[in-house]
């Protein structure tokens, strides 16, 4: 076959290599490509002056031809740019014979091929407005070296998400940690990004000797230890999807921070003396923050291995962060509610997974989906059979052959998809009111869920057309969902029964449908009844996945704010944090019809990272003001001595008013006038010189008087003490209500803002 050109395909071929060799500056040898070079700055000689000097002496070295100019320099070698804060090094066009010489120049760490931007897989980092080009990110440089102990079951240290690139090869040297040997895992498992793996099962063999373990070492058999993992500190992987939903860019929320896994949750059992150990042992080992994503229900404080442990790592200047709990929507169940920890909440995110249903009038309809497959049904008949619609019945549903069904509302989704998984259905249209649709997760039918508004378009096209017709596909992603992010139904509230006199959880954070890394060997998607899908990374939902998002934030301000107390670091995450959702409008409750948000489900609202860098005001405590509190409690001396672990504490000044960032007080129903007093002392890490002004949002049926109501500082770290006085009359019929105070900064430039709750008795 000849091209339709007047030269036959050998001699167009001559002449196109002709063509190429002639063109000016072109080379038929030597292909270039733009890559990405990381490198270690402290490896910079003496006689430059500027990383960028030097990045550009590295490229001149691999140049035959010595360009005479800067300019000219920049022009040979299709240098970039220089990175100062999204990281250290440069981008530059180079052959690949020029890539392996840059590789033997000291201070090289890594060098990788420029790559097309796609969509964020995780997607929260960019709901929460992370960005490399201003606020917490470039200013933390990623978390760089801050060291994230995550306390969970394992991980996988295969998964790309724990790749080490553009990782620092020098590992912190207050790390003293190990990458301990067990069953299939070495030393080797470990790298720049993963520096240390260990784990702990002697509770479990001191209650069950003659127990066999499935996997006697580190490695995360589970899923759970792995996605809390790389949702904290995850490095950045390309082309991540969960069967094809939020498919893009995967990476954590503190990708430059350090990860150490400590093995505590099994699937043979998870026991208190295990989670004990972790935590000792991350703190011994040199961890900045420790991030726990489960807890112990019904357990006071002093018996609580979290509240234990925790206290000392505290004491240590290491912030713990955990997770609410799962047992929404009834208030007072909420664990972890440590006045010494951070308690985070989960929400909804601005991202949906959906499949579209085509019509044969080509209307097409969009409908909430998971189905994990890249299914394409096409123009079979679509039927609405009373007898049928309930879907209930997989032995009915079942003679329904090669059709799609529609299926009415049912006070169950789940029952329904659960029916028709069993009866192998070609396709089924659920109908539903249910805005919480997105929490359902697992879909094993091939099924949309469509609203009753769409749904009145789709009866009426397959009862008024003899012969209906319909299409479906899947895989779709969407975002910028309005009203984001939402309270989750699942999440734990406050009040805390382990000490409720401290609003809990602190803040809420992205934690449903959060995809993240997972192990390959666990099922994480099923097709009907028998069929069964795995996958490197998995779409999960839970507070275990809210908490980590908060561990990394808290790992990035910390990078920024070494000198921060977690205290401090906690303080700027729940003042900043925000009440308002996506459309500017109070944060609604999923698990409560929608109502606005109580502070004792979401805390002081979503996790902002940005605001949080620079707070203005934060409330500080030391350890001295948590023995105060627990002073203040019915402790023993005993009970007490179980937290501190030392004789030798004063509790000469007891408190119950301890300085934190948000106010509670409590009724019990009858008619009378309470007076609740809290004094409060504010530090200023904003600006040297600064005035502050009270606003106050009273909670319903209260008075609330702050005094003084304006603040004035002369210097940075210089503090103000204040006091906020509520009183409210009791009654019967008095149910919980919600306020704030805020300071607002002169000029507008900070906004400090605490939540007021006073709530029943009944709800602790």
């Amino acid at each position: 076959m000849e091209l339709q050109v007047g030269l036959r395909l050998p001699s167009l071929f001559l002449f196109l290599s002709w063509f190429l060799l002639t063109l000016p500056g072109s080379s038929a040898s030597v292909e270039k490509s733009t890559y990405i070079v990381h490198m270690d700055k402290s490896h910079m000689p003496k006689a430059f002056t500027s990383h960028h000097s030097w990045y550009l002496s590295i490229i001149d070295s691999l140049n035959s031809e010595r360009p005479t100019s800067t300019e000219e320099l920049k022009s040979a070698s299709s240098f970039l740019y220089t990175y100062n804060h999204v990281l250290h090094g440069f981008s530059v066009a180079l052959c690949q014979e020029d890539v392996e010489s840059l590789k033997n120049t000291p201070g090289f760490i890594s060098a990788y091929q420029d790559r097309n931007a796609t969509l964020d897989t995780t997607h929260t980092p960019e709901f929460l407005s992370l960005s490399p080009s201003w606020g917490l990110w470039p200013t933390s440089n990623y978390g760089e070296d801050v060291i994230i102990g995550v306390i969970d079951s394992g991980v996988w240290p295969e998964s790309e998400s724990f790749n080490d690139d553009g990782m620092n090869a020098s590992v912190p040297a207050r790390w003293k940690g190990i990458c301990q040997v067990g069953e299939q895992f070495n030393s080797s498992h470990c790298n720049s990004k993963l520096i240390g793996a260990r784990y702990f099962n002697n509770g479990i063999l001191a209650a069950n000797p003659n127990i066999t373990f499935g996997m006697n070492s580190a490695r995360d058999t589970i899923g759970h230890g792995t996605h809390t993992a790389s949702t904290a500190a995850g490095n950045y992987v390309n082309d991540v999807s969960f069967f094809g939903y939020g498919k893009g860019t995967a990476r954590g929320i503190a990708p430059r921070a350090r990860l150490a896994v400590y093995k505590v949750n099994w699937r043979e059992g998870r026991y208190a003396s295990d989670v004990l150990a972790g935590i000792d042992q991350a703190i011994a080992d040199g961890v900045d923050v420790i991030s726990i994503s489960m807890g112990f229900d019904g357990a006071p404080l002093h018996e609580d291995p979290i509240a234990i442990a925790s206290f000392a790592a505290m004491e240590k200047g290491v912030l713990v962060s955990t997770s609410a709990g799962n047992e929404g929507p009834f208030f007072g169940n909420l664990h972890n509610g440590i006045p010494w920890v951070l308690t985070v909440a989960g929400g909804t995110v601005d991202r949906s997974f959906a499949g579209t249903l085509t019509l044969g009038n080509d209307q097409i309809i969009t409908g909430w989906t998971l189905f994990p497959a890249s299914a394409v049904i096409q123009n079979l008949p679509l039927v609405y059979d009373k007898n049928i619609s309930a879907c209930n019945s997989p032995e009915l549903l079942s003679e329904a052959i090669y059709t799609i069904i529609i299926c009415e509302q049912a006070r169950s989704i789940r029952d329904q998809i659960d029916s028709l998984a069993r009866s192998n259905v070609v396709g089924a249209i659920l109908i539903s009111n249910n805005t919480n649709s997105s929490e359902l997760g697992e879909v094993t039918c091939p099924c949309l869920v469509i609203s009753p508004k769409d749904a009145e378009a789709v009866i009426k096209y397959a009862n008024f057309n003899e012969i209906a017709f319909a299409s479906m596909k899947f895989q779709k992603t969407f975002l910028g969902a309005k009203p984001a992010p939402a309270v989750a139904s699942y999440t734990s509230r406050g009040p805390s029964p382990s000490y409720p006199g401290v609003l809990k959880p602190d803040v809420m954070a992205p934690g449903s449908q959060i995809l993240a890394a997972w192990v390959p060997t666990d099922a994480t998607a099923q097709i009907g009844t028998n069929v069964y899908l795995s996958s490197h990374y998995n779409m999960v939902s839970g507070t275990s996945m809210a908490c980590p998002h908060a561990s990394g934030i808290a790992a990035l301000l910390k990078a920024a704010h070494p000198e921060w107390s977690p205290a401090a670091i906690r303080s700027a995450m729940i003042t900043t944090a925000n009440p308002l959702d996506n459309t500017q409008k109070p944060i609604r409750d999923n698990g409560l019809d929608h109502q606005v948000a109580s502070p004792l489900a979401m805390g002081a609202g979503n996790i902002d990272p940005n605001c949080a860098l620079e707070p203005g005001l934060v409330y500080d405590a030391t350890p001295q003001d948590y023995i105060n509190l627990l002073c203040s409690m019915n402790f023993d001396r005993t009970q007490i001595l179980a937290i501190i672990r030392t004789r030798s504490y004063n509790c000469s000044n007891p408190s119950s008013d301890l300085n934190y960032p948000s106010f509670i007080a409590f009724h019990n129903g009858k008619n009378d006038t309470v007076v609740k007093k809290f004094r409060r002392t504010v530090t200023n890490v904003g600006d040297a010189v600064a005035i502050y002004n009270a606003s106050i949002a009273a909670p319903r049926g209260s008075r609330v008087v702050v005094y003084p109501q304006t603040l004035v500082f002369k210097e940075k770290y210089e503090q103000k003490s204040f006091t906020l006085t509520m009183k409210f009359k009791r009654g019967p019929k008095m149910d919980t209500s919600f306020g704030a105070l805020v300071w607002t900064h002169e000029n507008g430039k900070h906004i400090v803002r605490s939540p007021i709750v006073v709530s029943p008795m009944g709800n602790v």
